[in-house]
């Protein structure tokens, strides 16, 4: 996919040498505006690590990190849980459309967002115009053990944790094959899941990529 560069509107926030902290592998980020200035979307389903993916990708490159559940509470002034109890599915999908949009137009920063966020047709059209998507990839079993530890998500309140995750990877990972880049997150750590979203950002965007960032 080639793209043209879009200018960065957000305040600088490395240190004078351009460059992001260098990680336990050696593979030192580049500076934001070799990556274009974009944003960097992390999707994928529930327990895929993003949140925590996120703020570490974030602190490594030098950006500010936002959580788009954390924003949509702040918005609607309630939980997710609330939300959906109180309105529904389909109000809460609104809701995230439109708060993901908003925080799109914000350049260089790290995006996690929620499981569902990029079926939504605008949600992807936006983040292909304006973002860096990548697909955090996890297997069943990952998953399974990982959202265990969490009993508030909406969608896993009813029936077997573990089929109804089985469902919904049948049903949005063709969604999130559309992504920029695929990284799996599976059973490493999350500064492992880190390196590897790093190499995989300087492999295709960076300097000495044939891809047009």
């Amino acid at each position: 996919m080639n793209r043209a560069p879009a200018a960065s509107t957000a305040p600088p926030t490395r240190d004078s040498g351009g460059q992001g902290e260098t990680g336990p592998a050696g593979d030192r980020p580049v500076p934001d505006g070799e990556y274009g200035g974009r944003t960097i979307l992390l999707v994928g389903l529930m327990g895929a690590g993003k949140s925590t993916v996120g703020r570490r990708l974030a602190m490594r490159l030098g950006r500010p990190f936002l959580d788009a559940d954390t924003e949509i509470e702040k918005a609607a002034g309630q939980t997710i849980p609330e939300i959906f109890e109180q309105f529904g599915e389909a109000h809460f999908r609104a809701g995230e459309r439109r708060v993901i949009a908003r925080l799109l137009s914000v350049d260089a920063q790290v995006l996690a967002t929620g499981g569902g966020a990029f079926m939504d047709a605008e949600t992807r059209a936006t983040a292909a115009e304006r973002a860096i998507t990548i697909w955090l990839k996890a297997d069943l079993d990952t998953l399974v053990k990982r959202c265990a530890r969490r009993n508030e998500r909406p969608l896993l309140q009813q029936g077997d944790p573990r089929e109804t995750l089985a469902g919904l990877m049948e049903k949005r990972h063709p969604f999130y094959a559309e992504a920029d880049l695929t990284v799996e997150s599976t059973g490493e750590s999350h500064d492992v899941v880190v390196d590897k979203i790093i190499s995989a950002l300087n492999a295709s965007y960076g300097p000495n990529s044939d891809r047009t960032s």
